[in-house]
């Protein structure tokens, strides 16, 4: 059973990073606690061990009695073999091998001693992760099961669930990746979660990548994304010498290309922060792209225009493009051409206009049109002029009149 310990007491300094000392502390602590139930004050145990070449013993006072019933007791039979002079009463000194008692003493110890390494790691994974929560860590794919991604980081091994992956990255057993530290998960044991899909890990692979934000010459105002597709990141620079965009993308782009390539080539675009509204949104969108914004009077929502070339681009592929853009700025965002604004606008003008204010609509027409359910100009516009001319008590030259004067309303 010595040798049994020694082995767990070998393996647990290796493999779980564990101070070799308070292994063998917490060893014969276990031991004496297991044994000491057995016993009383008076046998007055103590553990004796020598862990460099495997020997541990339990050292005893046993009481001399006539027959003995326990563990800390010896007969006067066996103590007089010990010492001839014995009688019942004394106390006779005994040191015993461990693996000389029985097996329900020995799995007692080995259950209290598993308990305590337990307990040892995981204080030690919490304090290393209180160290590293909120930091990027580097580390080598261990094994790939129904939970996730096994990763060895050093200190433990640490989870990559499938909710924190990034869409079509997939890695293989012994690859090195690196992740953000989120929190740790307690399902049985403590796991430390990684994740590679949240913006904290685009803004923390930029403070490593850029001595400008590092030094809080930039920051960063906000950071949204669609893992694996595209990120947008705002920032502002504190001192009016810098160029807070140019500073993310480095000389000859190098320090925006190490994070692209980090993140397997997902496209990452750095805009200007600005607090007027307008000049953010133009920024976000695509600031070349973009001709006018206008804002909504009531409430957080904007158009843009822009020419027929550009409203593609700025909607990106699948709408993406606009759709982080609207997240950075937090307005609801309408993209239109020229024309298609200009359309929008006299389309909102005909729909609160009255009907009366159309040219050629007396009282007496417009009273006659509301009966048939015509109120704005916009259902005038909407509705083919065989409909008009079939309206009692609107003649064909009204009914052409009036559908004349909407569309040029």
């Amino acid at each position: 059973m010595t040798a049994n310990i020694s082995a767990v007491l070998t393996e647990l300094a290796a493999t779980k990073q564990i101070d070799r000392k308070r292994i063998e502390e917490e060893i014969k602590a276990s031991l004496y606690s297991a044994i000491s139930k057995r016993l009383t004050s008076d046998n007055e145990l103590e553990i004796l061990s020598n862990f460099e070449n495997g020997q541990i013993y339990a050292k005893m006072n046993k009481l001399v009695v006539q027959e003995d019933l326990g563990l800390g007791e010896v007969s006067l039979s066996e103590a007089l073999k010990i010492n001839p002079d014995a009688e019942l009463g004394d106390r006779i000194e005994y040191e015993i091998p461990i693996s000389d008692f029985e097996p329900k003493i020995i799995n007692t110890a080995r259950k209290i001693i598993l308990d305590k390494i337990k307990k040892i790691e995981e204080d030690r994974i919490m304090f290393d992760y209180e160290k590293q929560k909120g930091q990027i860590v580097s580390g080598k794919i261990r094994s790939i099961d129904f939970d996730g991604y096994k990763v060895d980081i050093g200190y433990t091994d640490a989870l990559l669930p499938a909710e924190e992956q990034v869409e079509n990255e997939y890695y293989r057993v012994g690859y090195l990746i690196k992740a953000y530290v989120t929190n740790i998960r307690k399902k049985g044991a403590r796991v430390v979660i990684i994740s590679r899909n949240r913006p904290e890990f685009v803004q923390k692979l930029f403070e490593l990548e850029v001595p400008e934000i590092r030094n809080e010459e930039v920051i960063i105002n906000k950071i949204v994304r669609e893992p694996g597709v595209r990120t947008k990141v705002a920032v502002i620079a504190t001192k009016n010498n810098i160029d807070p965009v140019g500073a993310c993308y480095g000389p000859k782009g190098t320090r925006i290309q190490n994070i692209k390539k980090e993140l397997n080539d997902e496209l990452i675009d750095v805009v200007q922060w600005d607090e007027a509204p307008e000049q953010l949104i133009a920024n976000a969108v695509g600031v070349d792209l973009v001709e006018k914004v206008y804002l909504a009077d009531r409430g957080k929502f904007a158009r843009i225009v822009l020419s027929e070339k550009n409203k593609v681009l700025a909607i990106g592929k699948n709408g993406k493009n606009i759709r982080l853009a609207a997240k950075l700025t937090g307005y609801h965002l309408d993209v239109y051409t020229e024309d298609e604004f200009e359309e929008k606008i006299a389309e909102e003008r005909r729909i609160t206009s009255h009907i009366s204010e159309l040219d050629g609509v007396t009282p007496k027409i417009a009273e006659i049109l509301k009966q048939h359910g015509y109120t704005s100009v916009q259902d005038i516009y909407n509705s083919p002029i065989e409909e008009l001319l079939n309206l009692e008590n609107i003649g064909e030259k009204t009914a052409h009149k009036i559908k004349e004067a909407s569309q040029f309303f």
